[in-house]
């Protein structure tokens, strides 16, 4: 029987997973610069938590959670909820007025598996809570446009503002008489959330649906004065930063718990997969899920959607980290060559050897794969000679390397390499 992964879920290779290394590490190095402690989460919580967090006329929670129906409990299908319901349980708040954390780790949706899509994905998740600042808003959007900088990824950063409780309704009761005209016209689901969730028909990604909207009310229209004041700090700020963003009225994202500031990184290079990145302000959620009145503000970045980034724009990913392989050719060679190695791997250097036999062509083919810089070839003749031959694989130049005690010798190669 031939068993495989499950439709979805997918394994991380060698080869693909130091790219998935240097992702995290950056993403580690440029939260700890804007002063982000990192939090652990569990994967399993309460239903009830995403039905309240998430919404429950929202397709994740209607359609795409995995839920043991019998426990109750739900394999997270985003980071914010869990993350919440841990500051809250914790009193994260009474330890510190305004937390900076963030949490990387899988998330689960049962939707239809496609490019930079899976059932099990993985998330960079960052949360600001206990400042309503709109300088916090411009920050995080500046902090996460800058690592998709220095990942050298080219996207565009695009914004909204989804108003509160005061001016929501009004633009609310605009929309549903928008729509209404055009209902006939809508697909089956925006006919469906046309009343359960009017906002979410202007995020449809349906072309016909789509043409519908075009002239549909903007909530940027229907604005109170405080959050009209807000998303003018929030611009002022970006501005002042030097981040480079547009309006897009129709940015409205798929969770229920957002308000005022809403926003998406964009890429032109995942075909429909566009966005990379996103997230938005959610001042009422965290009493509403039974916390003090504080508000909060985060984002996240789909990690696989940036590995395909990163893997189409040739980004450094291949090379292995391996420093140097060892090529021993015969039986005394090898035996050199394997107590040599280890040595090498003592001084602190990464370092590969062929324990099969195979011709210096192989070996040589395999350090291609590897994109190992350096090889060391060990031939009997040379051997007996008390020398070896050090290739560098770029320049295709050779020199001899004296072999004399194992110290000296791994001394020598060490200052080589590293030159």
């Amino acid at each position: 029987m031939n068993i495989k992964a499950l439709n979805g879920f997918k394994d991380i290779l060698p080869g693909e997973v130091e790219l998935w290394q240097r992702l995290e590490a950056l993403a580690r190095d440029i939260f700890a610069r804007f002063n982000f402690s990192e939090i652990r989460l569990p994967i399993l919580e309460k239903t009830d938590l995403f039905a309240r967090a998430i919404g429950e006329s929202t397709d994740i929670v209607e359609k795409e959670m995995y839920t043991f129906v019998d426990k109750q409990v739900t394999m997270r299908p985003e980071a914010t909820a869990s993350l919440l319901r841990a500051y809250i349980e914790h009193g994260l708040h009474v330890q510190k007025p305004v937390q900076r954390l963030f949490t990387i780790g899988p998330m689960f949706r049962h939707e239809r598996p496609q490019k930079g899509r899976l059932r099990q994905f993985h998330q960079m998740d960052a949360e600001v809570l206990g400042s309503a600042s709109p300088r916090v808003d411009a920050e995080m959007m500046a902090m996460g446009a800058m690592l998709l900088a220095e990942l050298g990824l080219s996207v565009s950063l695009e914004m909204n503002s989804l108003g509160c409780p005061v001016c929501r309704p009004g633009f609310r009761t605009s929309l549903l008489a928008f729509l209404d005209d055009r209902h006939q016209a809508l697909c089956d689901d925006c006919k469906r959330r046309s009343s359960t969730n009017p906002l979410r028909v202007l995020d449809c990604k349906n072309p016909k649906c789509r043409e519908q909207v075009l002239e549909a009310p903007s909530l940027l229209e229907h604005l109170c004065a405080d959050c009209a004041d807000h998303l003018s700090g929030v611009q002022e700020g970006l501005e002042q930063l030097g981040v480079q963003y547009s309006l897009n009225k129709f940015m409205v994202r798929g969770l229920d718990y957002y308000t005022r500031t809403t926003f998406e990184f964009i890429t032109g290079d995942l075909g429909a997969q566009a966005a990379v990145g996103a997230g938005g302000r959610y001042d009422g959620l965290i009493e509403q899920l039974g916390g003090p009145r504080v508000p909060g503000i985060g984002f996240a970045l789909g990690m696989e959607r940036l590995v395909l980034l990163l893997q189409q724009q040739e980004a450094e990913l291949a090379a292995s980290g391996v420093d140097l392989l060892v090529a021993g050719l015969g039986e005394q060679s090898s035996r050199y060559g394997f107590g040599l190695t280890h040595a090498l791997r003592t001084g602190g250097m990464r370092v590969v050897m062929d324990f099969e036999g195979r011709s210096l062509k192989s070996q040589m083919k395999q350090a291609g794969k590897l994109g190992v810089p350096y090889v060391l070839i060990l031939g009997e003749n040379e051997l007996v000679k008390g020398k070896a031959v050090l290739r560098n694989m770029a320049t295709q130049e050779q020199q001899d390397i004296l072999l004399q005690d194992e110290a000296t010798t791994v001394q020598t190669l060490v200052t080589l390499i590293s030159a």
